[in-house]
């Protein structure tokens, strides 16, 4: 299969949101890591990220991460790049608590406040991504 990571925020971004919606937070919460992580990767491969289209995966293994770690990542590609100018995030990374591991943690373990903080995160990222939209970015 192909990587589409525009596609691939897109449909977990609508999923975490219909489980948010529906209280069902922990599976919410791990969609909002993976929107951020697709989102950020196709900024990121707007900005200039190397991919290497044979394996559909990033070129350097330090852009091979997920939301925890793509977040801090992403700002190397957007800071090099003069069309990045007005896309960037906030130093304080909302998914530095959040692992891809967590999906096989009880959902006793995911409150309002920690998915609050992570759907925040991940409609900033939507709203990036939109706004690229818009300027033709993407």
């Amino acid at each position: 299969m192909n990587s589409d990571f525009l596609d691939a925020h897109q449909r977990h971004w609508q999923d975490a949101e219909q489980l948010f919606s529906a209280n069902r937070l922990a599976n919410a919460d791990h969609l909002y890591g993976l929107a951020v992580e697709c989102g950020l990767k196709r900024l990121m491969l707007a900005f200039g990220m190397p991919f290497d289209a044979g394996r559909g995966r990033p070129q350097k293994d330090l852009d091979r991460q997920h939301a925890d770690g793509v977040w801090a990542r992403y700002d190397a590609y957007r800071a090099a790049c003069q069309q990045g100018a007005n896309y960037g995030l906030p130093s304080d990374n909302p998914f530095r608590n959040w692992n891809i591991s967590q999906r096989y943690a009880h959902q006793r373990e995911f409150d309002q406040g920690r998915v609050n903080d992570h759907r925040k995160g991940a409609e900033q990222v939507q709203k990036f991504l939109n706004k690229a939209f818009i300027e033709g970015l993407l």
